[in-house]
This record gives C-alpha cells, sequence and structure tokens, in this order.
C-alpha cells in the first residue's frame, strides 16, 4: 500500500471531492477517487497559500517612511536579482524581472520545504519540475515571436542560409533539450538531497542530519538560482541582436 502523508490525506478529504466532480463535467478520468490530488501538488497547494497569506500581511506594514527590516531584505533582493539579470539581458531584462524573482522564489521554497517535518518538496517530483520547465520554455519562445515576428525562426537557421538544412534539426533538439535539462536537473539535486537526509535521520537522527540540512538550504538556493539564471539567458538568445536589426 502507498504511503501517504498526513496533510496530504487531510487535503484530499477536504478537496478530492470537489476535484473528482470537477472531473467527471470536463471529462478526465482519474485513476484514484480516494486520492485524486497527488502528494506534491498538496504541498504545493500548502506552499502558495501560505506565500500568498505572507505577502499579504507582509505588504500591509510595508512602509516608505518607516520600513522594515523583513522590507529592506526583500528590497535589497529585488534590486539585486534586477542587478543580475540586467548584465545577463540588458537594459530591457527589467521587463522580466518580475517573473524571474517570482519563479526563483517560488522554486527555492519548494525545494526547501521537504526538511519542514511532515512535508514533501515539490521539487523532489519530476512532474513539478517538468511543469516549471515547460512554463520557462513556452515563455522565452513566446517572447522571442513577439519581439522579432517571424524572423525569430532565423535563430534556428544559424549565421548562413546555406547551413539552413543542418541547423534547423540541430537548433530544434537543443531547443526541446532545454525543458528536460532544466527539469531532470532539479529534479535529480532535490530528489537526491531528501533521500541524503532520510538515510542520515534514520542512521543517526539528530546528529548527522542538522549540518546536512544547512547544506541543503544552500544547494535549494543555488539550484533556485541557477534554474533562474538559465531561462534568462534563453530570453537574451531570443532576444533581436543589435547585428540582427540591420
Amino acid at each position: 500500500m502507498e504511503h501517504h502523508f498526513l496533510l496530504a490525506e487531510i487535503i484530499n478529504k477536504i478537496l478530492g471531492p470537489i476535484v473528482v466532480w470537477i472531473s467527471k463535467i470536463v471529462g478526465l478520468k482519474i485513476v484514484d477517487e480516494k486520492y485524486p490530488i497527488p502528494d506534491f501538488l498538496c504541498f504545493l497547494l500548502i506552499i502558495v497559500l501560505v506565500s500568498a497569506i505572507l505577502h499579504w500581511w507582509s505588504a500591509r506594514k510595508y512602509s516608505v517612511e518607516n520600513p522594515t527590516g523583513m522590507q529592506h531584505l526583500f528590497e535589497t533582493l529585488y534590486e539585486g536579482f534586477g542587478d543580475i539579470i540586467e548584465s545577463v539581458i540588458g537594459e530591457e531584462g527589467k521587463k522580466y524581472l518580475p517573473f524571474h524573482f517570482s519563479l526563483g522564489m517560488f522554486i527555492f521554497l519548494s525545494n526547501i520545504s521537504g526538511l519542514i517535518p511532515g512535508f514533501e518538496s515539490p521539487s523532489s517530483n519530476i512532474n513539478f519540475t517538468a511543469g516549471c520547465a515547460i512554463i520557462v520554455f513556452i515563455y522565452y519562445n513566446v517572447i522571442g515571436f513577439k519581439k522579432s515576428g517571424i524572423k525569430y525562426l532565423k535563430h534556428f537557421m544559424g549565421p548562413n542560409i546555406f547551413l539552413a538544412p543542418l541547423m534547423i534539426p540541430i537548433e530544434i533538439v537543443s531547443h526541446l533539450a532545454r525543458p528536460f535539462s532544466l527539469a531532470v536537473r532539479l529534479f535529480a539535486n532535490i530528489f537526491g538531497e531528501d533521500m541524503v537526509i532520510l538515510v542520515f535521520i534514520g542512521l543517526l537522527p539528530f546528529v548527522l542530519p542538522m549540518p546536512l540540512m544547512f547544506l541543503s538550504i544552500l544547494t535549494s538556493l543555488i539550484q533556485a538560482f541557477v534554474f533562474v539564471m538559465l531561462s534568462m539567458l534563453y530570453i537574451s538568445d531570443a532576444l533581436p541582436h543589435e547585428e540582427e536589426a540591420h
């Protein structure tokens, strides 16, 4: 029998019947109607809900005249993130700052949530990481077409029209590999971390796991940063360059 987390079981008891009812209306088939919401989606829902509540609560205390320490922290992080994206994409990069900052915070919270007892990192599920990767893939391609129109397809043809028959299949495979590599990299790292921590908790609880947990927080931050950094590079590559404008 498959083991489920207590919080996930509670959410399925509350929201499960609603999900089953909606699925029947739209014609979707659910394998297990008694447990229609997977564990990682339950924890994802909790993370989104808690983040929204904390954002609403902290936004009420934001002040220009008397900023709090938390406000200073987030403003510093946001401005630092803005400097990074501007150095990667250019001055136009500030337009894409809200998306990347939100994505980075979302992935980081999903990464470290597995350190909370009774929780599972949504990032340790390939479906979650694949979803984030597909969003990035669609996002940067939409930006490419929005900025360049049909000329965006020239990115797939290479520097010379005579090389197009060779470059087009290579570029297509290269672009399709991007979401795959993003998803697998994040999933493998977070899943591996969670498994290592669980093993050491079983061997020496409260001794070895603590340093590993601090290390896990650092690596979770790095993995979120790498994911967002690659997304910035993909957008930079999709945008029209100066030489293309002439």
